[in-house]
């Protein structure tokens, strides 16, 4: 890969540049499909722009549902026409005593991945409120289905349902449009929960927030296109676009925002 398509992305994104040139490089070379992990929204567009530099190559991003956050990437020659099927994304319902008993997103992520199994092995964990499902990648779907009996105390098991039934998530996405003095993650922050850079500097250095599921202690962290910001207690937001700057020098942002 030219060393110049580095210059494009952050310095930590470039050993995931790196596996996409490979994976890229072996569907041109054995001119056959290949299926990534779940990826997450900025991988997914880091991905996209690689693959869209070789003009014999396509790609097709799934899920498990149309508005999934997570996909699995389908790289395949121009002659391949990729079926749902091939993604190979299981769902499994989470059952569990919901009198006694409550679940989180954090709950569950954090027990699926005690099992020794890679996060890049789960896509998206949805809600309606009551009910929890959770896509897993099938080839280690039967381990996790044995592995998993208990969510911290509450006793819990998974079954396997069709795509028909996936839940409708509670939780939806808000669009929104926002000016911001610049990209700092403290910045945009403070700015859509209006709150106070000092507030929002003291829960970045204190581990309450994640940048694309990963905690990042740094305030003036420079947030990009479709990064997805985790804050404990206040919710998420997305960045969906970037349209320019204003007259007075400010950012324009198109997000998405999901506000506990």
């Amino acid at each position: 890969m030219e060393t110049n398509v580095y210059q494009h992305f952050r310095a930590e994104e470039h050993p995931f540049i790196d596996a996409c040139q490979d994976w890229i490089e072996r569907v041109s070379m054995q001119y056959a499909p290949y299926l990534t992990d779940f990826l997450d929204p900025r991988q997914a567009y880091i991905l996209e722009t690689l693959v869209r530099q070789t003009s014999d190559l396509k790609f097709e991003f799934f899920g498990g549902y149309e508005a999934a956050e997570r996909c699995r990437c389908m790289i395949f020659p121009d002659y391949y026409q990729p079926a749902q099927e091939e993604f190979d994304i299981d769902l499994f319902e989470i059952h569990y005593p919901k009198k006694f008993s409550v679940l989180s997103h954090g709950k569950i992520l954090g027990t699926l991945c005690g099992t020794g199994v890679k996060r890049e092995s789960f896509g998206d964990i949805i809600s309606d409120g009551e009910n929890w499902q959770v896509f897993v990648a099938s080839e280690i779907s039967s381990y996790i289905q044995l592995q998993t009996t208990k969510i911290g105390k509450v006793s819990v098991r998974l079954e396997p349902v069709n795509y028909t039934q996936i839940l409708v998530p509670k939780d939806g996405w808000t669009l929104e449009m926002s000016t911001a003095s610049s990209l700092r993650l403290d910045t945009v922050i403070s700015t859509v929960f209006n709150i106070s850079r000092q507030r929002s500097k003291q829960m970045i250095e204190s581990e309450k927030v994640k940048v694309n599921w990963t905690i990042s202690t740094r305030p003036d962290f420079i947030l990009d296109l479709l990064d997805i910001v985790s804050i404990r207690g206040f919710g998420r937001i997305q960045i969906q676009g970037i349209e320019g700057t204003t007259k007075k020098g400010k950012i324009r942002l198109n997000l998405g925002v999901l506000r506990k």
